[in-house]
């Protein structure tokens, strides 16, 4: 245990962010570099060490929060990573993009404000990439067996580093210009500066990992060409079928999902752009549901200048304690206030989008709205509410519906679906198909990134165990199996 008494001589402190006025005027991320190190040993001493670690279980990954809380309270960095490492291929991401269900299952959280796991997580592995700890690690010998992975997002990457780790040649498919799947263009760079991206994806490739961008299979190669070519194949492609708004208006311009929307920002930070194709500046934005999509929408549209923002959500503001309905140590549904609605705008609950209303040249000009209530369990509109606001710029973060049948990928496989649209798997994550895998959103649907990193370990578990012939029942990944040891 860090120690004995930690959680009962310190107090939760966080990261410090920067001053709204300042972080608008850039795209950095939005906290004060170095801001934590001074407190984390600390901070991590508040961890008791629990008998039963329910943090664990509330972490898809399994991390082993109280060993490497205690070496953080003891400041032996190069341990704290090994232990992070163990459980996570890349703890960078989640550290800063998770929204640490294993807080929410901190026992110290039933009365007293939880351990700050995520932020000692991220501490760790900021430490061990400014000390050099994170090093390549190569096979010691090669299998002779090559898999294919379809998609670079956290599942593929960490599926991807997995199976090449056991030795099998690996190559990622990735229908965008660059590596990174969601990470790169959906999560905003003051979330997550992509430079956290890039040097993972050097480290996988000096271990032998290889990249084929700008290749859409389905598309630009056919699935079945691609299933003679390898001898497994990993699909981690996404549920990227965005969940759509038909009412009336729908096709006036300026109304654009949220992933039409965000990449294009974030292409502006890598280059590609002076100023990105769809712009807040200026503009009465519209972001259309609650969740950290939509928080996105808000803080990009901040950054771009925008006139006014407004986040509508169509159900109840959540509360700031937890409902009955969601005892410890279960994930609850609290209202957050995430960086960017600190930064300003408007957040409107309990409101349903009737129509649009545009000008004579077809620009969407007002957004038409109700409030809702739930009657006998169903939203219904409350006559006498109808109301209109300024929009000349709407993005639709609705959430996702399912993984992409447009590009073939699925009939070119013949593989079936589950009742929710997404791609159906055995215990083992493959599909019906010998030989051909599911990870992440494409089998999961819309989740989390620990979930997507976990599904990926464990999808190149069982690709493995299809590889090699293995027999045994499978079993979690632990720091033990050298084989697909992180």
């Amino acid at each position: 245990m860090a120690d004995p008494k930690g959680f009962l001589n310190h107090g939760r402190e966080v990261a410090k962010s920067r001053p709204v006025d300042v972080r608008l005027k850039d795209w950095n991320e939005v906290y004060v570099p170095g801001s934590l190190l001074p407190i984390i040993s600390k901070q991590a001493s508040r961890c008791m060490d629990c008998g039963i670690p329910f943090c664990h279980n509330g972490c898809p990954l399994g991390n082993l929060i109280p060993e490497w809380n205690d070496f953080a309270y003891r400041e032996d960095w190069s341990a704290a990573s090994e232990r992070l490492h163990a459980t996570n291929n890349f703890p960078e991401f989640t550290g800063r993009l998770c929204p640490a269900p294993c807080e929410s299952a901190c026992v110290l959280g039933i009365n007293q404000p939880a351990v700050t796991i995520k932020n000692v997580e991220v501490s760790i592995i900021d430490k061990a990439w400014d000390s050099g700890d994170v090093e390549p690690q190569a096979p010691e010998r090669l299998s002779g067996k090559t898999v294919a992975v379809i998609g670079s997002g956290p599942a593929g990457l960490a599926a991807a580093q997995q199976l090449t780790r056991a030795g099998h040649t690996v190559a990622v498919y990735e229908r965008a210009d660059r590596i990174g799947g969601l990470l790169r263009y959906g999560i905003p760079e003051f979330k997550m500066e992509k430079r956290h991206i890039n040097r993972r994806i050097e480290q996988m490739r000096a271990e032998g990992t290889r990249f084929r961008t700008g290749i859409e299979i389905g598309r630009d190669l056919r699935a079945t060409d691609l299933k003679k070519r390898y001898d497994a194949i990993v699909i981690a492609a996404g549920a990227t079928t965005a969940r759509d708004l038909p009412v009336p208006g729908r096709e006036l311009k300026g109304i654009h999902q949220a992933m039409e929307y965000l990449p294009l920002a974030n292409k502006v930070q890598e280059g590609d752009y002076v100023a990105p194709p769809i712009t807040a500046e200026g503009k009465h934005v519209i972001v259309i549901g609650g969740g950290d999509t939509g928080a996105d929408c808000v803080g990009t549209a901040h950054r771009q200048g925008a006139a006014s923002v407004t986040q509508l959500e169509i159900m109840p503001q959540p509360g700031e304690d937890r409902a009955p309905h969601q005892p410890w140590p279960t994930f609850p549904m609290l209202y957050k206030v995430t960086s960017a609605h600190e930064e300003g705008g408007e957040r409107v609950y309990s409101v349903s989008t009737t129509h649009f209303e545009g000008d004579e040249d077809g620009n969407v000009q007002w957004l038409h709205l109700t409030e809702v209530e739930f009657i006998e369990g169903r939203l219904t509109p409350k006559p006498g509410t109808e109301r209109k606001i300024p929009a000349q710029l709407v993005t639709l973060a609705m959430g996702f519906t399912g993984t992409d049948r447009e590009n073939g990928l699925v009939d070119q496989f013949g593989l079936e679906l589950d009742e929710r649209g997404n791609i159906a798997r055995d215990a083992d994550f493959q599909t019906n198909v010998p030989g051909v895998f599911v990870a992440g959103d494409a089998g999961r649907g819309q989740s989390l990134i620990v979930w997507a990193i976990a599904e990926g370990r464990s999808a190149a578990r069982g690709c493995d165990r299809f590889l090699t012939g293995a027999s045994e029942l499978p079993a979690p990944i632990r720091p033990t199996d050298r084989s697909l040891m992180v």
